[in-house]
């Protein structure tokens, strides 16, 4: 286990006692004493747990972790659900794309593409996202058309939010947005833990032919704080194949198609 699965480890087992011990964590995750002892250190630095005598509380932010603690949970499924978001993009269109490590996955997956590819003045893919990670990702990788909103840098997923932001994507129109989501529930719609993100990704999905929502199964009938769309607003929603028949069911019977990838 490397060092920002074990954080991620660590961080939800806070989330979920409030408080661990150095005992307990290193035989939950079946390293030494020692090396949870330098964890809390760094991650008490780092303001994300309050250090205490032989172990750490948590500080009510884990819940919405950084996107680097965030990588290696559900990795395998996020890569399936990337590849099969990417294969809903055909050349020539105009894709919004939000932050996240799902969303990320999309990207890595359609820079692999080809035929998606061109020069600057004939790109065959143009992709707009508030993300900085992936626009960086497709810039590194291709030589797709990008265009990146403006707005301030959240730490925690590298996305701008804020009204800077809104003035680009009030003036363009995508022909498909691909949108990652904290939580999808029938009744609740999609949603995000921060309500700045929620604001961006909603002028997508008002700015969007066709919105796809990709979750992974974990955050299938869950709610987040702050809401994206409604469920009449999306389309297509990419998941794994851990979601149960009877959530699968709950989504198309409210008119959603659903892809378990």
């Amino acid at each position: 286990m490397d060092r920002y699965a074990r954080w991620n480890a660590l961080l939800e087992l806070l989330t979920d006692n409030g408080r661990v011990t150095v005992e307990e964590v290193a035989e939950r995750l079946h390293v030494s004493q020692a090396t949870i002892r330098r964890d809390f250190d760094q991650l008490a630095q780092q303001q994300m747990i309050t250090r205490t005598r032989g172990g750490a509380v948590a500080n009510g932010v884990s819940y919405d972790l950084p996107l680097r603690y965030k990588t290696a949970k559900h990795s395998v499924e996020k890569q399936r659900i990337g590849v099969a978001a990417a294969a809903l993009v055909a050349p020539g269109m105009v894709v919004g794309l939000n932050g996240g490590t799902t969303t990320t996955e999309v990207a890595r997956a359609l820079a692999v593409r080809p035929e998606l590819t061109g020069g600057l003045d004939d790109a065959h893919l143009t992709v707009v996202t508030n993300a900085l990670n992936i626009a960086n990702e497709l810039l590194v990788r291709s030589r797709m058309k990008i265009v990146v909103t403006g707005g301030v840098v959240r730490p925690q997923s590298f996305e701008l939010v804020g009204p800077l932001g809104g003035g680009i994507l009030r003036d363009v129109t995508l022909d498909l947005a691909l949108l990652g989501a904290d939580a999808i529930d029938v009744r609740l719609g999609a949603a995000a833990h921060h309500e700045g993100e929620a604001s961006m990704n909603a002028l997508m999905v008002a700015r969007a032919r066709r919105v796809v929502i990709i979750a992974d199964s974990s955050k299938l009938g869950g709610h987040a704080f702050a809401r994206m769309c409604s469920i009449e607003q999306v389309d297509t929603l990419i998941t794994d194949s851990g979601a149960s028949a009877e959530r699968v069911a709950e989504f198309e019977a409210a008119g959603v198609t659903v892809i378990c990838a």
